[in-house]
């Protein structure tokens, strides 16, 4: 498999992910009362031996119900929490096309996952989640960076490849502009920091 090819498999993951994350921010209700319903079910034996758990889904599914009930409007928050996750997935397009000159999406992508952190530290405590709901939101970052660290590991090694090319050719003299080795297009097309 070329670096290319994995470089763009593990972007695919990425936005996979987010586009999951987002299209399941949509109908929280309907997400809500079916996992109430698993987990009461009676091969379940999570109010057993889960019984935080089971309580803290059912408050959430109880609050979901009567927010929707009352205030419906206030979904509207959670419908652009998932447009968001759905246009960020879009630009990521960008480093799929050309992974080098793209770089910057995977630095914010990875700069993105990071600050969950301390948003969840910050947010969660002050709206009331427990602390090991916290971990699980917080997972996120941590599992959403793992495809990017690879994808840009990936990018520095095809701006690496890009820059020997570009090296190479100069020194095989191109002519181009005075005092520009490789000619003006070497420095438009040229690699990328990364």
């Amino acid at each position: 498999m070329s670096t290319l090819t994995r470089v763009r498999v593990w972007l695919v993951l990425f936005v996979v992910g987010l586009v999951v994350s987002g299209v399941t921010a949509f109908p929280l209700e309907a997400e809500s009362r079916l996992l109430v319903q698993l987990l009461h079910a009676d091969w379940s034996p999570a109010p057993e031996h889960l019984p935080v758990l089971v309580d803290w889904i059912d408050h959430v599914h109880r609050g979901i119900v009567a927010t929707n009930d009352e205030y419906p409007f206030l979904a509207y928050g959670t419908d652009w929490l998932a447009f968001a996750h759905l246009v960020i997935a879009i630009a990521f397009w960008g480093p799929y096309r050309d992974p080098v000159r793209n770089v910057w999406v995977v630095h914010f992508g990875m700069i993105s996952c990071v600050a969950i952190v301390p948003l969840a530290l910050i947010a969660g405590p002050v709206r009331g989640i427990p602390w090991w709901w916290q971990l699980i939101d917080i997972s996120f970052g941590v599992f959403g960076i793992i495809p990017l660290l690879f994808a840009h590991r990936g990018i520095r090694t095809l701006a690496a490849a890009s820059s020997d090319a570009a090296a190479s050719s100069d020194a095989g003299g191109s002519s181009g502009d005075a005092g520009v080795p490789g000619g003006g297009d070497a420095l438009a097309s040229g690699p990328a920091r990364v």
